[in-house]
């Protein structure tokens, strides 16, 4: 027996592990993203440009991104439940300690400490995936992946948090939060039954050699890749839309937070439909339906305030071409659930073709993802620092998508003619083949 393998039927228990998992991921989200809204009141006692506030909630990111390989691998040994609770009274503590900070490095060296709440992304899923079989996987962890709309509820509620007790009890808030959630959830859940195997002697535990072996596949490396997109742009989105909103269109910063939660939550409470669809349809058609519709709002989210004059016949004629606050909330809405589809369809994968590598492989997808979340909201400040124009940042990851579109693309067509050498006279998509043609075939089969 494999050291991880998945149960063939759902234990009783499964469903209140994962509703235990899915709760501390929510609140441990919520304080990965806290810099969103409490950043802006600090950039504004510190004077902090564009690009240091970049740095400053992507901070967080960075720790949460990094430690997940690490996590991963612990985890085949561990098992995710005690590292989870690991994890979040770490982050408890950093952000008890983000109020005593009095300079701007002091403030980065207590975000790297809230970061390790983002850690908790593959704790989580390597605990969850291990309760499920595999034709239960995508729905199970697209309903764990709900965890982000914590990015919304601290847009949401953090404004009106920090308007009573200021940003320092805010954080302190959120400490206390965070540190009864770890004990309820270490006390409402029990070790995975892959672990508990483990310890007991029944299976042998994996060596590092053999989990970090996946990730010499470039398979692994692509799937990174599109949780760049899908995961990364949301955490840099759910952290930076407040700040655009209060720049671009001069609201106060709980009408901001409140606008970006629409965005969060599309982005969040939309995995399980993801995840559900994947399990359906394949996670391939899934993200083809992400990456397009993602083109079309990001092209149009670019579009900067626009005035025209053109010199008619008999007199000049001027127009302005701007969008208004709501026009933007809803296609940023539309984004952010095209990109949960997306977050679940790439998760879908990796305990299907990979069920004994689920930490390593799924931190290393995280890692990448997470990564993502670090470097854009530095790349968007510093392009609004450079190019003066509040949308470059739309325009950048426009560009991002369509090449990671156009790569999945041909990486799919190649993989199929070469497995397959009668595709190369049709002109129909792998997708597209008829049902019932001698080509078609599994979505496990077409993984690698």
């Amino acid at each position: 027996m494999a050291p991880t393998a998945l149960p063939t039927e759902t234990p009783p228990q499964a469903n209140r592990m994962l509703t235990a998992s899915t709760l501390a991921f929510t609140v441990c989200f919520a304080a990965w993203t806290i810099f969103s809204i409490i950043g802006v009141r600090i950039q504004e006692e510190l004077g902090l440009s564009e690009t240091q506030f970049g740095i400053l909630i992507a901070t967080p990111i960075l720790t949460g991104s990094v430690v997940r390989l690490f996590l991963g691998i612990l985890c085949e040994k561990w098992g995710g439940r005690i590292l989870t609770v690991l994890m979040m009274l770490l982050s408890a503590g950093s952000l008890w300690l983000l109020t005593l900070a009095t300079t701007y490095e002091g403030f980065l060296v207590a975000a790297l400490g809230i970061g390790l709440a983002g850690g908790t992304f593959i704790t989580g899923v390597t605990f969850t995936s291990r309760w499920f079989p595999k034709e239960k996987q995508g729905t199970a962890l697209g309903i764990f992946g709900m965890g982000n709309a914590g990015a919304g509820l601290t847009n949401f509620a953090a404004p009106m948090i920090m308007l009573l007790v200021g940003w320092e009890g805010t954080a302190q808030i959120y400490a206390i939060i965070m540190a009864v959630s770890a004990i309820l959830f270490w006390l409402f859940t029990e070790q995975d039954p892959a672990t508990r195997a483990r310890r007991a002697g029944e299976i042998k535990g994996a060596t590092l050699a053999e989990q970090i072996a996946p990730l010499r596949y470039l398979q692994v490396w692509r799937f990174g890749l599109y949780y760049f997109f899908v995961f990364g742009a949301f955490v840099a989105l759910a952290s930076w839309l407040p700040r655009y909103f209060v720049g671009v269109y001069d609201v106060s910063i709980g009408v901001a937070g409140t606008l970006a939660a629409s965005y969060s939550l599309s982005a969040s409470v939309f995995r399980a439909v993801g995840g559900w669809m994947s399990d359906k349809w394949g996670a391939r058609a899934v993200m083809y339906w992400t990456f397009g519709v993602s083109l079309v709002c990001l092209f149009i989210l670019s579009y900067p305030p626009t005035t025209y004059r053109v010199e008619g016949i008999r007199e000049v004629m001027e127009f302005r071409i701007a969008m208004d606050v709501v026009t933007f909330t809803v296609i940023a809405f539309v984004l952010g659930f095209v990109m949960s589809l997306g977050k679940a369809a790439v998760y879908k994968h990796i305990p299907v073709y990979y069920p004994d590598n689920v930490g390593s492989v799924g931190g290393m997808v995280g890692m990448i993802g997470g990564l993502g979340g670090f470097f854009l909201p530095i790349i968007f400040g510093v392009l609004n620092d450079w190019t003066g124009i509040w949308t470059t940042p739309f325009m950048f990851l426009f560009v991002m998508v369509a090449v990671s579109m156009i790569w999945m693309h041909f990486a799919i067509l190649r993989m199929e003619r070469r497995k397959y050498p009668g595709l190369k006279k049709l002109r129909d998509l792998p997708e597209g083949i008829p049902p019932g043609h001698e080509l078609v075939r599994t979505e496990e089969e077409q993984g690698r």
